[in-house]
């Protein structure tokens, strides 16, 4: 990843569940044959169709909150080349979105995804039979516009790891509920 966090320019960059995401340069997978899906390839159907090493970088942004995503981590992890990225946006546990979309069938916390780093310190890595080496980046993000004061709570909430499981662990969540999760998994 280039310093900005975005997958280096040439890069093989996979779009996994893009919708009508389609982005250019990239191989653009979805479930629906919409214009511009480059593999129609339904994500509770696995194997992925591609070899093992074929991607520096993966996009899964509003996708994992709809399928059974730890079998769907382990392919990802196969198909990115080593020190590939993974990056992933999923609705925070306190997001309205999680019960309004009745296709979310899973909820995420800031630290769901410690499960899948080797050394993460959750004792449970021998659940998994894969492992990402770290976490480059994680971020919990807020609604903006009318909701004026998570201009200030969603820096405050993102000083670092502390800050960011106090607030998943106290009434503030609740107080100014979150919208989504942003993690970047390094394999």
């Amino acid at each position: 990843m280039s310093a900005s966090g975005s997958p280096a320019p040439g890069a093989a960059r996979l779009n996994l569940g893009c919708g009508t995401d389609v982005r250019p340069g990239w191989v653009n997978l979805d479930r629906a044959a919409l214009p511009g899906v480059d593999v129609v390839h339904d994500l509770d159907a696995l194997p992925l169709p591609f070899a093992d090493a074929s991607f520096d970088h993966v996009c899964a942004q509003d996708v994992l909150e709809h399928v059974d995503y730890i079998p769907l981590l382990r392919e990802i992890h196969r198909i990115l080349k080593p020190a590939g990225t993974l990056e992933i946006q999923v609705p925070h546990f306190t997001s309205a979105d999680n019960y309004i979309d009745p296709t979310h069938v899973r909820r995420f916390s800031v630290r769901t995804f410690e499960f899948f780093v080797a050394g993460s310190g959750t004792a449970r890595e021998y659940y998994f039979d894969f492992a990402f080496s770290r976490i480059a980046r994680r971020r919990i993000t807020f609604l903006r516009g009318a909701f004026f004061w998570n201009y200030v709570v969603e820096p405050l909430v993102n000083l670092g790891d502390v800050a960011r499981q106090l607030f998943e662990l106290t009434f503030v969540s609740r107080l100014f509920p979150a919208q989504n999760i942003s993690v970047v998994l390094v394999k």
